[in-house]
């Protein structure tokens, strides 16, 4: 039997207390090892739309209502009694005639109270609170019934979607499945109504995958484990099908997945981490970042997400960039040491008045340096006489630079004799081991917040990724870019 949970279930268990939900998970784990067992006073019913739900008692008031077949056992809703018997007789679960996808379907007739509501503007217009929907615009109305029921709209629904106006609309999304709501919002500010892509095979409507991102098969009680302890964390469970569209796909090198702030962007790079973990049972997998606090925030999600499924959480290693490193240069080629801030300046200073360059100020240098000289890993003057600077905003002639050369061909000498080493050098020192043969030491790599990472650890992911299909993902959002200047 395929045990089930849908996200109306982990909304409404998030919503109990501690002990509330200690007790909930007590009886749902005893569901899943014997459906059948009749201590679990299982009972229909009977006013439901929907004869297929059941209500499982929990204790005297709590009860979770689940939605029975021959087949499957779908965890809905929890809640206590008489709420829970009237979310309930509210619903039903269906197949949707267009999508495929399968719903939890409000029934019409039994929400009869949000029909004046629907009916009235929301706002004060010139001092007046009642007026009615028919002095607005109704954003749907031109739109055929065929067209609102294929992006899945419930059948229920789609008269009072063509009649609502803008307010209006906004009290029913509520009571709309997501892809519905969406595909609306979208048209009304937009003037375009995007139907779901058809499936090229006929799906089981519990796996389309609008029906994804609202129910998810339990395959083991490590899944449903962690399902329930963290019900406020729904993307380690639901993920919105554009989100699974980029976790699931193969590329044949690299991929960037970008978006802006709240988008979703590590979700996408977590969840795909643990699929290259699933996907290939021998592989070892990097989930790395720019800085040690998200790495350690990084770490934690991932537990949430694999929980103790040892096979797929020990192979995948989490590490903020500078990390990883200096980790990796201690394994391939001997422990660094890098030049603290205070050595480096006071080489800068040497070599600045060695070379009499004192024209240029510290800060100036400095950024110099980091951003262009060191970032870029530029050796000679040839490389630095016809590197971009894009980004800095100071321009150089032809004499200044020359004369900056000077000062960092002395730097490079002096932190060489002193056996110091910055971030970007050692990272350059890694890329010239694998290039001359040290076995890639991960077989994929995800890099979330990319837009952070700099120009000599790109350099050196490139390099372990090899243009590998699949070896690369990157996260990110160039909008979002604090630390790093601009580059390619």
């Amino acid at each position: 039997m395929q045990f089930r949970i849908a996200d109306s279930f982990t909304d409404s268990l998030n919503r109990l207390n501690a002990l509330e939900q200690k007790a909930v998970k007590t009886t749902v784990f005893d569901l899943q090892v014997d459906p059948s067992n009749p201590g679990l006073k299982l009972h229909r019913i009977d006013r439901s739309k929907d004869d297929r739900f059941w209500s499982l008692r929990v204790n005297r008031d709590l009860r979770i209502i689940v939605h029975k077949s021959a087949s499957s056992m779908l965890l809905c809703h929890v809640a206590h009694h008489d709420d829970a018997y009237r979310w309930a007789e509210r619903r039903r679960i269906e197949r949707h005639p267009k999508t495929g996808a399968a719903q939890i379907v409000e029934v019409r007739e039994r929400v009869e109270e949000i029909a004046p509501q629907v009916g009235q503007a929301r706002g004060n217009v010139e001092g007046r609170s009642d007026v009615l929907e028919a002095d607005q615009p109704r954003p749907f109305a031109s739109l055929a019934e065929g067209d609102i029921l294929g992006v899945g709209v419930p059948e229920d629904w789609v008269k009072d979607i063509r009649q609502c106006s803008e307010d209006g609309f906004f009290e029913l999304a509520d009571h709309l499945p997501a892809e519905a709501a969406e595909a609306l919002l979208n048209y009304a500010t937009s003037g375009v109504l995007r139907p779901p892509e058809p499936s090229a095979v006929e799906l089981d409507p519990f796996d389309h995958p609008d029906a994804q991102r609202r129910f998810r098969t339990l395959e083991n009680r490590e899944e449903l484990q962690r399902a329930l302890d963290y019900p406020w964390e729904r993307w380690t469970v639901f993920l919105h099908p554009a989100q699974r569209t980029f976790v699931e796909r193969d590329y044949n090198g690299s991929a960037r997945v970008a978006g802006s702030a709240g988008t979703g962007k590590t979700v996408v790079a977590l969840h795909r981490a643990v699929r290259m973990a699933r996907k290939h049972p021998e592989a070892s997998v990097l989930l790395t970042t720019f800085s040690p606090t998200l790495a350690n925030a990084l770490k934690i999600k991932l537990h949430r997400l694999v929980g103790n499924e040892a096979q797929v959480h020990d192979r995948i290693t989490v590490r903020a960039i500078d990390t990883l490193g200096l980790e990796l240069h201690k394994r391939l080629v001997g422990r660094a040491t890098l030049a603290s801030e205070a050595r480096f300046e006071k080489l800068l200073r040497g070599c600045v008045r060695d070379v009499g360059a004192e024209e240029f100020s510290r800060r100036f240098l400095m950024d110099e340096w980091r951003n262009v000289v060191d970032a870029w890993q530029l050796r000679s003057w040839e490389d630095y006489k016809n590197v971009s600077r894009l980004g800095r905003k100071k321009r150089l002639g032809g004499r200044q630079r020359e004369l900056l050369w000077e000062v960092f061909k002395c730097l490079r000498r002096k932190l060489a004799e002193e056996k110091l080493l910055t971030m970007p050098q050692v990272f350059s020192v890694l890329g010239e081991a694998l290039e001359g043969g040290e076995p890639a030491p991960f077989d994929f790599a995800v890099i979330d917040e990319a837009q952070d990472v700099g120009v000599a650890e790109l350099a050196f992911l490139a390099k372990l990724g090899a243009g590998r299909p699949n070896a690369l993902f990157f996260s990110g959002d160039l909008g979002q870019r604090i630390f790093q200047q601009p580059f390619s």
